[in-house]
């Protein structure tokens, strides 16, 4: 894989936009007066590799790298470099369908960064990934070998050129990302001790409780069943016996009620009766004043006959005791006046 094309925009001394193609697939050179631009094509080519070193690029943050520092009206810095993907066998994973493969990368005044691959927003690690899959590892530090440097590179030690190397074929990437893993896998072993602590210390007794009240209450439940289930047929045995009470009931107020009706008819046969009688009673008290009074006054006109003879009877004797009396009194006035003589 490389460059086919640079499209710059609004990039550091590149106001308009500019495009650069012709690039040989293994040497080129740029060359230039002084102040034409040609460290800003390399730096560009650095920006959109993500380079994360901006002093190599000779900025202190990236609204640096937009034109004028945005002070020309232009806000935004951005630079797209089209890669020769033909050769499958070096073709970026995922990308091996693709001929050629267009990454941009856009710095706005304000901090908003974004990149492009193939039109398409990613994000950062996911365009590293793809350079680093390659080889093109921007970041090493001996992937741009600046002047003044070459002298240092010939006086490494073998694992420092080991390091170089392994840069840049690419395999110290996976390097890092295999002690990346480690680390990872370290934190995630320490948290997976800690959780296992925490199991067994409180989420295990919590979860035995929690059993034990499942449990107790599964036994509340079943419990709870059985009552409703009695509680059911209590209440159906109190129905029947309700609709049986209230059966007999209605006989026996049906039985009440014809004996009332017998009743009322032997109290109106009664009162029928109570009426001839004491109609034939009020007949025989007619009947009997008539009579009575009849011999009544006949013993009335006797007693008062016996009364009259009686009074007569009386005075007669009462006649005769005063004769009596009379005479006794001359009897005795005689015999006194017969002795004194």
């Amino acid at each position: 894989m490389h460059i086919k094309s640079i499209i710059i925009e609004g990039f550091k001394s590149y106001a308009q936009r500019t495009e650069i193609n012709g690039f040989d697939p293994l040497f080129n050179a740029i060359t230039g007066l002084n102040g034409s631009g040609k460290s800003n094509i390399l730096d560009s080519i650095c920006f959109l590799l993500g380079i994360s070193n901006l002093s190599q690029v000779r900025a202190s943050n990236l609204q640096d790298l937009v034109y004028k520092n945005g002070q020309a009206g232009i806000t935004k810095a951005t630079v797209s470099i089209t890669f020769d993907n033909s050769d499958k066998k070096q073709s970026p994973l995922g990308f091996e369908t693709h001929d050629e493969i267009t990454v941009t990368r856009q710095v706005v005044i304000g901090g908003k960064n974004k990149y492009l691959i193939n039109g398409m927003n990613a994000n950062n690690t996911r365009v590293q990934d793809l350079f680093c899959s390659v080889g093109l590892n921007v970041n090493n530090p001996h992937f741009l070998i600046m002047q003044g440097r070459i002298t240092k590179v010939l006086n490494m030690k073998p694992p420092e050129i080991l390091a170089m190397i392994e840069e840049a074929a690419g395999t110290r990437m996976y390097e890092c990302k295999k002690i990346s893993a480690q680390k990872t896998i370290e934190k995630k072993e320490a948290k997976l001790k800690e959780i296992q602590t925490i199991l067994e210390e409180e989420i295990t007794p919590t979860l035995q409780k929690l059993k034990e009240e499942r449990s107790s209450y599964l036994e509340y439940q079943k419990l709870m069943r059985e009552i409703e289930h009695l509680s059911r047929l209590y209440v159906a045995y109190l129905f029947v016996c309700a609709e049986e009470t209230k059966a007999k009931s209605a006989d026996e107020l049906k039985g009440m009620q014809d004996d009332i009706g017998k009743l009322q008819e032997g109290m109106a046969e009664n009162e029928r009766r109570a009426k001839e009688v004491s109609q034939e009673i009020q007949e025989l008290e007619k009947r009997r004043d008539k009579d009575v009074g009849g011999v009544l006054k006949a013993l009335e006109d006797a007693l008062s006959e016996v009364q009259r003879v009686d009074a007569k009877a009386q005075s007669a004797l009462d006649l005769k005791k005063q004769n009596l009396n009379e005479e006794t009194k001359k009897r005795q006035g005689a015999r006194q006046e017969h002795g004194g003589g």
